[in-house]
């Protein structure tokens, strides 16, 4: 398989599991928006929120990281920039959600 169409099958698929999630963190983020900061760390440390947003934030930037390395495809020309700019942003995507998940496990109630 091409690599062009594994990360076309990969944005499509993140993209379908994206929405559940994104409706399930705007729901969820209405309900915490008002409370106090006792109240959203009893939510996030809850162990289902831990783990539907961990998925929502690695999904997130794995799609994000997809779709703009597809720009830094089509509108960098310069081949060594390209892969510069497309390696700090994987970089970026994975360091990301990363330390965002160590720290959701680290909250305490």
């Amino acid at each position: 398989m091409n690599s062009s169409t594994k990360k076309w099958i990969f944005l499509k698929f993140s993209s379908a599991i994206l929405i559940p999630l994104m409706l399930w963190f705007v729901i969820n983020l209405t309900s915490i928006i008002d409370k106090n900061h006792i109240e959203v760390i009893s939510f996030f440390s809850a162990s289902s929120s831990k783990i539907l947003f961990s998925l929502f934030i690695v999904f997130s930037f794995s799609f994000f990281s997809l779709t703009i390395s597809e720009v830094f495809e089509d509108y960098i020309q310069d081949e060594k920039i390209k892969n510069v700019a497309s390696k700090l942003l994987y970089l970026f995507a994975i360091l990301m959600p990363l330390a965002t998940i160590i720290n959701l496990f680290n909250l305490t109630k």
